[in-house]
């Protein structure tokens, strides 16, 4: 019997064990959205937090999710669910008439999430920032230019300006996220970039974040 086909049997078998928990699975649906700190899936699925505890510890024992700390509030918490051998999860979620990407500044992350959905998906989306900065950053610039994304006449907005009542709110960074009275249906939390202003700090963004466009778009069909 070939022996890594079997230990690749038994760990779908633990990870699938680590699902057989309703409560565990419902965290596990909500993650496949995005992030969210344990206060947030607490009050979203009304567990106790010492319940919630337990559950994400056996699902992080079982690499399925994992803790990251907030660039913004470092106080916070952010669980982020990990791909696995199981595949994507894939529940269906309602089709909205258009995505709204949101970070402080609106000068990389929002702006490549932008070109990176409209690449995957027919429906538009836009992006802004709490705080816009003046300009789009020189690295995101380079990065559209290596990974063939279309940047250009895009400038940094301020969200006022921009959001609309039905968007689909998607922060993708922490500090905006957490900003007082933003209220986001979805949150990517995806380092800067800007403050190392490397190459390799851009496309690892650019990469996280084509990977969770990757994931969501499919899913948002006609309800």
């Amino acid at each position: 019997m070939n022996t890594e086909w079997m230990r690749q049997v038994e760990r779908r078998a633990a990870l699938h064990g680590a699902l057989s928990d309703p409560g565990r699975l419902a965290v596990v649906d909500l993650l496949s959205r995005g992030d969210a700190s344990p206060s947030e899936l607490a009050a979203e699925l009304s567990m106790p937090s010492n319940l919630l505890a337990h559950h994400v510890n056996v699902l992080v024992e079982h690499g399925l999710v994992e803790r990251t700390r907030s660039e913004g509030d470092r106080r916070r918490t952010y669980l982020r669910l990990l791909p696995t051998e199981l595949g994507p999860f894939t529940t269906a979620l309602p089709k909205p008439p258009r995505v709204l990407f949101i970070c402080t500044a609106n000068s990389a992350r929002s702006h490549l999430a932008v070109a990176l959905w409209r690449r995957a998906s027919a429906i538009p989306a836009v992006s802004a920032g709490t705080r816009p900065a003046s300009a789009i950053a020189p690295g995101a610039v380079a990065a559209a230019g290596r990974h063939d994304l279309d940047l250009r006449d895009q400038h940094p907005q301020h969200l006022d300006s921009v959001r609309r009542e039905d968007d689909l709110v998607i922060t993708v960074c922490d500090r905006a996220h957490e900003e007082v009275g933003l209220t986001a249906d979805v949150h990517w939390s995806i380092p800067d970039p800007v403050p190392a202003g490397t190459d390799d700090a851009f496309d690892l963004a650019v990469a996280e974040l084509g990977r969770r466009v990757g994931d969501l778009a499919p899913r948002l069909v006609m309800s």
